[in-house]
């Protein structure tokens, strides 16, 4: 943040007072907006001090502004620390059967109640945040690993490599996210690997076009051709200088289709083609008892859709404030 969004949209060197007047090199109306909103960004946080002092002086003030945003992110720490000490946090073993405890209430010794099978709620809910998030970085990184190579590819080489990777981005768009997931477990089986790798192949056509245009755009300007001037190879040129300047637009993709990939996997698991019994799966314990137990045990589907929902719209507010903040040309 030190160099400030001024100088990465207004092409200002540091130190440079912000001016009304947005910069000559930039082109076109939406850049100039972009520059504007820069340069009132800029003015906000040094009015703060954010940029004079250290680094929780600044994290206190972008979260006075984004208090929605600030919120997700209480909701995706406690998200991620349920997930990573899900053993020390359930008071029971989620496996375990017991079925003189079947269909407890919520009590003080089982909080959320228990399942069919006497199954402690909680714990499996607890145990189900590792699963979901486990799905939801695995797929989104696996997916977006692969978009990046594939639109910087495109977009840098463009040609007929661009034409034949835009045509197969646009037969895998041709589906909704949901219906070719649900192809790819049908075809591969329902198991983790394979619903990471099930929930990533839609996730492709998306990130590689959201790269393919960062890079469309990079590519000529005068930093791109100075490289190539000196001699400098195209990988080299690819890595080192255009594929840093896509890296905004990517993480707030990332964050914003996280929670869609935690609602796919759930989706999946709901309809039996997710995650196997006998692993908690906020989904699958959804499907379990949403037909036959809404009404005579209603905390079976309470809980588990309050997890989801949780989690879903924790990722979803994250991400807006993270594109107000790293794509100022996003920000209404």
């Amino acid at each position: 943040m030190r160099g400030s969004l001024r100088e990465s949209y207004c092409h200002l060197p540091r130190g440079e007072p912000p001016s009304p007047q947005p910069s000559p090199r930039l082109r076109g109306e939406g850049e100039d907006r972009a520059c504007m909103a820069a340069i009132d960004y800029d003015v906000e946080l040094r009015r703060a001090g954010a940029y004079a002092t250290g680094g929780w002086r600044r994290v206190l003030f972008l979260a006075q502004r984004h208090v929605l945003g600030a919120a997700g992110l209480v909701i995706m720490t406690l998200f991620v620390l349920t997930a990573i000490f899900a053993d020390f946090i359930a008071r029971y073993d989620p496996l375990t059967i017991d079925s003189t405890r079947a269909l407890m209430r919520p009590s003080l010794a089982h909080w959320m109640g228990t399942d069919s099978f006497g199954r402690d709620v909680f714990s499996r809910i607890i145990h189900g945040a590792r699963i979901s998030l486990a799905v939801g970085i695995g797929s989104t990184t696996l997916g977006g690993t692969i978009g990046v190579i594939v639109g910087l590819t495109s977009g840098y080489l463009s040609g007929w490599v661009d034409l034949v990777f835009q045509r197969v981005s646009d037969v895998l768009q041709a589906l909704p996210l949901l219906v070719l997931a649900l192809i790819m477990t049908a075809a591969l089986g329902p198991s983790l690997p394979n619903v990471i790798i099930a929930i990533a192949i839609p996730l492709i056509p998306t990130v590689s076009r959201v790269v393919r245009a960062n890079t469309l755009a990079l590519r000529e300007l005068p930093f791109v051709e100075a490289a190539k001037s000196i001699g400098m190879s195209e990988v080299r040129i690819a890595l080192r200088h255009v594929l840093p300047n896509t890296l905004a637009p990517l993480i707030v993709l990332a964050t914003a289709q996280l929670g869609s990939t935690i609602l796919t996997e759930a989706s999946l698991s709901f309809l039996g083609l997710g995650i196997p019994e006998p692993y908690p799966s906020w989904g699958r314990m959804l499907s379990e008892s949403a037909a036959e137990y809404v009404r005579t045990a209603p905390w079976l589907v309470i809980f588990p859709g309050i997890a989801i929902s949780l989690a879903v719209f924790g990722a979803n507010l994250f991400g807006d404030a993270l594109r107000d903040i790293l794509d100022p040309r996003q920000r209404g």
